[in-house]
């Protein structure tokens, strides 16, 4: 498939003189890694279906790397094909990306937690040629689903499925033979640095998941000052427990731990008391996960203090962190915790430092990484001063370069401005606060839930009449989703009828309502649209339901 990454000449020539893209691959490293140290472990996962422990070298990653990239070259996979992987945080998932760089292909992570309708439709819009997927997880038959779904998606020549069997397995691509000259078979399909290598799927206002695209020099962009704002070297072990289909999983599970030659150490399922069992066994000294993970992790620590000293930071983001959250994680945990703002569109954007004084690490969400910029304006595009609350927008190296196929939702403006959708205030340090999101979404335990998508579905329900999906406050996932609805006359709904209803149409779980307040009207402007700042209000009050 023919990407189209918007990309003007004027940022290329900036971001290069500048420095801030040095036309690297991620093969670059890994490929220098396993020469100068081919014995040290790069990836040690747990695989919860299997109970298996699967540590990696360099050496044999690289092996499996290179067989796997022969393999799907004999399936027809080439520059510019989209090979989609839904998969847990197993080792299957790094090698291939690295394979799919080795062939010139594009990486499309997807969700675990995606059904029916998400897949369809992301994987339709990608023309995914090759789509791996395990057999069965967490109780889950993915094969089932993909075979339902393969009708509609005419591009998708291949599925393969991790413990399958039979023509489907993804197995005998390991064993395939690349030859003593496999860099050099697959030198000529290496991608530029500035073509398009990972799409990954975020969720707005407009109903459907955009496909990010990102470029080699966009990502690593990121994932450098990233690790060095982090004093992360070959030394560190990563403990990544937030998905790898996620960019914080893809960014700092993936890339990173390759970019530094270090290790990286996965957990499929997240449970705090595994987790704190892998960083007393593993060494673990570095992770990065959303708040609830935090919290989990804060009071499993409180119980176990010794089996989390190798510790040094946990980097928190994807909603914003409690400050009494900050204060208890970092007396329990006795390390670093950082907060951390950023996107899909172009990673952690800001973060606090290691040695921040307290008024910065408690209460703001950091300043930006180097070669990243933010500020706010008002509704007409003015700059406004420090701590004012207005629109927050970011610019520089990380951004991305366009969302698949939908050129006209960029909103970046001609100085390389794009719109994050966020509200914030920036203090006079550069500090940016975010207060809350012009985007009609909800941020769930860090996974934007896309709220039109959701009133969608439930619209067609016979019974309602109107709805309005808004955040209800969570202590632990910091929001859930509350579905505010007015029935047809005669009609009733019960909240487990409506979780059933959505459930049959195969709405993601994590974007279920998980409250359903029936009303006889919703609050509108003169105009007639719904006023969910009044909904909002009332959701303060609520907590969640249980099916």
């Amino acid at each position: 498939m023919k990407t189209e990454p918007i990309l003007p000449e004027a940022r290329l020539r900036t971001m290069k003189a500048a420095g801030l893209w040095t036309d690297r691959l991620l093969l670059d490293d890994f490929d220098r890694w396993t020469a100068k140290v081919p014995e040290r472990t790069a990836i040690v996962d747990h695989n919860s279906m299997t109970g298996a422990r699967t540590a990696l070298t360099y050496a044999a990653l690289s092996q499996r790397v290179d067989r796997i990239a022969a393999g799907l070259a004999q399936l027809g996979v080439g520059r510019h094909d989209v090979v989609s992987m839904q998969l847990p945080n197993w080792w299957q998932f790094i090698a291939l990306h690295l394979a799919a760089l080795r062939l010139g292909a594009i990486t499309n992570p997807v969700m675990p937690i995606f059904r029916e309708r998400e897949m369809s439709f992301m994987l339709r819009l990608a023309e995914s040629k090759v789509l791996v997927i395990p057999r069965e997880f967490r109780g889950f038959n993915y094969q089932a689903m993909a075979e339902a779904i393969r009708p509609v998606l005419p591009a998708l020549a291949h599925v393969l499925v991790i413990g399958g069997e039979g023509e489907s397995a993804f197995e005998p691509l390991i064993d395939a033979s690349s030859g003593p000259d496999a860099t050099a078979r697959f030198a000529a399909s290496r991608p530029g640095p500035d073509d398009v290598v990972e799409i990954l799927y975020t969720s707005g206002t407009t109903g459907e998941p955009k496909g990010v695209m990102h470029t080699s020099n966009t990502l690593y962009a990121n994932v450098e000052p990233y690790c060095a704002r982090m004093a992360l070297d070959e030394n560190d072990t990563i403990l990544m427990a937030s998905p790898l289909a996620h960019q914080t999983g893809f960014l700092y599970g993936i890339m990173g731990p390759l970019y530094l030659g270090g290790k990286v150490v996965l957990q499929d399922i997240w449970n705090p008391g595994k987790a704190v069992d892998l960083i007393a066994a593993e060494g673990v000294t570095f992770t990065m996960a959303s708040t609830p993970f935090l919290s989990d992790l804060t009071d499993e620590a409180a119980k176990r203090p010794a089996d989390v000293r190798s510790l040094r930071t946990f980097l928190s983001a994807g909603a914003p962190i409690p400050r009494a959250l900050v204060r208890r994680a970092a007396e329990h945990l006795g390390a670093n915790i950082i907060s951390a703002w950023g996107m899909t569109e172009n990673g952690a954007v800001t973060t606090t430092k290691i040695g921040d004084l307290p008024e910065k690490t408690f209460e703001t969400d950091g300043c930006p990484l180097e070669g990243m910029e933010i500020r706010v304006v008002d509704d007409m595009g003015t700059v406004l001063p420090a701590d004012a609350e207005g629109r927050l927008q970011a610019r520089g190296s990380s951004n991305f370069v366009g969302y698949l196929k939908h050129p006209e939702l960029f909103a970046t403006d001609p100085e390389g401005w794009f719109d994050t959708g966020d509200l914030a205030r920036i203090d006079a340090d550069g500090y940016v606060r975010i207060t809350g999101r012009t985007k009609d979404v909800i941020i769930r335990g860090g996974e934007n839930v896309p709220v039109v998508e959701v009133e969608g579905l439930i619209y067609q329900h016979p019974g309602i009449q109107e709805v309005a999906v808004v955040a209800m406050p969570d202590p632990r996932l910091g929001e859930r989703a509350c579905a505010f609805a007015v029935l047809r006359d005669g009609a009733r709904l019960s909240f487990p009828e409506l979780v059933a209803f959505l459930r049959e149409r195969h709405l993601a779980p994590n974007y279920l309502p998980e409250r359903l307040e029936l009303v006889e009207a919703l609050p509108k402007t003169p105009s007639g649209k719904i006023q969910k700042v009044v909904l909002r209000g009332i959701a303060k009050g609520l907590t969640a339901e249980t099916t």
